[in-house]
């Protein structure tokens, strides 16, 4: 069983996984790995099999983005090209 960081050390990391930016953002798991295999969140990962991790605070940023985005309308293919995706 993993344990799961404290809300406190998630919001004190430079990189968080898709598990945390769930928990930090209340977007479903699919959606963010939807986004995420669509090109529309950042993350690095070191080897093919290791975890991706998601830079913090450029990912919920682009997380309110696409949701204000998809408010106002937007199909997925619009937000990902005026987000250069």
């Amino acid at each position: 069983m993993s344990r799961q960081r404290s809300m406190e050390k998630i919001l004190a990391s430079e990189f968080v996984s898709i598990g945390e930016l769930v928990r930090l953002t209340g977007s479903r798991y699919s959606t963010l790995k939807f986004y995420t295999e669509e090109g529309m969140l950042p993350f690095v990962q070191e080897h093919e099999n290791l975890t991706r991790r998601f830079p913090r605070v450029e990912a919920i940023a682009k997380l309110n983005e696409i949701k204000e985005l998809k408010q106002q309308g937007l199909s997925i293919p619009e937000i990902k090209a005026r987000m250069g995706a």
